[in-house]
């Protein structure tokens, strides 16, 4: 399920909405684990980019807890 995540994270990139959306659904299928991992991906492949919503997403979704 990581993989897919990443996959459809490439192809959306280029909207910011379709990103954060698309990154809230992935949560929702990850485990704790992947989650962490998929959180280290996007800050290094999307965190120039988009860092102030990956931090957001992964807060809001309490993934932290």
């Amino acid at each position: 399920m990581l993989e897919f995540a990443k996959k459809v994270l490439l192809n959306v990139s280029f909207d910011r909405e379709l990103f954060k959306k698309e990154l809230k659904k992935s949560l929702r299928f990850l485990g704790k684990k992947e989650a962490y991992m998929l959180y280290s991906w996007c800050l290094l492949n999307f965190g120039e980019k988009y860092q102030e919503i990956i931090i957001q997403v992964f807060t809001d979704e309490k993934i932290w807890i």
